[in-house]
């Protein structure tokens, strides 16, 4: 099978690596691709993975009998539209499908129709009327740019004069047209946790959980990132919580087999969650694999990834029946100095062999391309996910970390402490 990968992060590497280990997968491309996809995979740096017409005439042009879509603007931009429509298998949701995470204030919609527990929010296009619900609801409060930000369009607002800023700073421009609307919510409370699935014809294939780290900084301290590092599975959540969010990702695949979608959602559905004390509530939806939690899920998935795949393309739901490792898997983001502000690129990265010689141990390119003297050198503010695997939580994150020691680059930053707070226990966020 001739198999074409959107996208250029430590998510896409992932995928891809994951594809590349199927005897059913023949030639792989990866567009545009980086310095770890090209180890396994042809990139084609060239393609604008945003045309639908672009990758249709690509597929066309190699026999691609699959694309995956990993990033979640080509999904908006209805590219799996253009693709299905000329009857090539897709996996990723058309553009109806995407909005649920290309709008917020969609999404919500979307929960509040089909009961699915959520914040008390309010969505704006005007300032004064935002800055008077700030007022109403009070600090702390979360205000979120309505549309795609590269995962930083989010403010947890530990006061009103905080909110207010941030949204200044979303009808002043600062995210573009995905700030021109602004959602505000109220700030729930608990530890978070993502919950993916594969979603065809109605169907939620759950994944294992995994937890993020958002914050740049130990402690959950400093700004917002695209995600620091994550681990799976969740040691904190209970029996009861895992079948309650379970249970909500089922409502919500369901929702999307009928009115108003005109068609099935076939692709990864993404459920960021808060486990309150009133039980677990969803923060988001996302329309595709997450980044980083795919680093940490796929390499415990013990299923065929393009089997898979092309049967949630196919809407085959009764073809999927998910395998999972015992493992415990833990990766650690190493971003370039300065993260998520400005940063420098084209410092030389050395020691991921030495890294991936430990037992267990798999890097994943994020950030990454190669100099003209053939030296693979950073390229983005997340550079590297360093992946471990073990038997238990505690030994998978040593492993992580002996890999980040062996590691090396100019600027190197990371956060010392993925995993170490659900590693004391639920009792650690009260």
């Amino acid at each position: 099978m001739n198999i074409l990968v959107l996208g250029s992060g430590g998510r896409e590497h992932a995928i891809t690596w994951a594809l590349a280990k199927s005897p059913n997968c023949d030639e792989l491309f990866v567009a545009p691709g980086n310095g770890g996809t090209a180890q396994i995979a042809e990139n084609i740096a060239t393609l604008d993975v945003n045309s639908g017409a672009a990758v249709l005439g690509f597929s066309r042009d190699h026999d691609i009998d699959l694309v995956v879509i990993g990033p979640e603007a080509p999904l908006v931009a209805g590219v799996a539209d253009v693709l299905r429509e000329a009857g090539v298998a897709v996996f990723g949701p058309d553009a109806q499908g995407a909005r649920l995470e290309g709008s917020k204030t969609y999404s919500k919609q979307f929960m509040d129709e089909n009961g699915i527990p959520t914040a008390r929010y309010a969505s704006f296009t005007e300032l004064e009327p935002a800055l008077a619900y700030i007022e109403e609801l009070g600090a702390p409060i979360v205000v979120k740019a309505d549309g795609l930000a590269a995962g930083k369009g989010v403010f947890v607002a530990e006061t009103e004069e905080v909110a207010e800023d941030a949204v200044r700073s979303c009808f002043d421009g600062e995210f573009g047209e995905a700030g021109s609307t602004v959602l505000i919510e109220e700030c729930l409370t608990g530890p978070e946790c993502s919950l993916l699935a594969f979603v065809t014809n109605g169907k939620a294939f759950c994944m294992t959980t995994a937890q993020d780290h958002k914050r740049a900084f130990d402690g959950d301290r400093g700004p917002n990132t695209g995600g620091m590092g994550v681990y799976s599975p969740v040691p904190i959540v209970t029996d009861e919580e895992l079948a309650e969010m379970q249970s909500i990702m089922q409502v919500a695949a369901a929702a999307t087999a009928r009115e108003p979608f005109e068609h099935d959602y076939r692709g990864v559905l993404y459920g960021g969650f808060m486990l309150t004390p009133e039980g677990p509530k969803v923060l988001e939806f996302n329309a595709r694999f997450g980044d980083p939690e795919t680093q940490v899920v796929l390499p415990r998935l013990e299923n065929d990834l393009v089997e898979i795949m092309y049967a949630v393309a196919q809407g085959r739901s009764e073809d999927i029946d998910l395998v999972w490792s015992d493992a415990w898997a833990v990766c650690v983001v190493l971003a370039s100095e300065g993260y998520p502000g400005s940063y420098e690129k084209g410092k030389v990265i050395l020691g991921i062999d030495e890294a991936e010689d430990l037992k267990g141990v798999t890097v994943f390119h994020a950030g990454t391309a190669l100099n003209n003297d053939g030296e693979l050198i950073t390229a983005g503010g997340r550079v590297l996910n360093v992946v471990a695997l073990g038997d238990d939580f505690d030994d998978a994150r040593e492993l992580a970390y002996d890999a980040v020691d062996l590691i090396n680059f100019e600027g190197k930053q990371y956060r010392t402490d993925i995993g170490k707070r659900a590693a004391s226990g639920r009792g650690a966020w009260e």
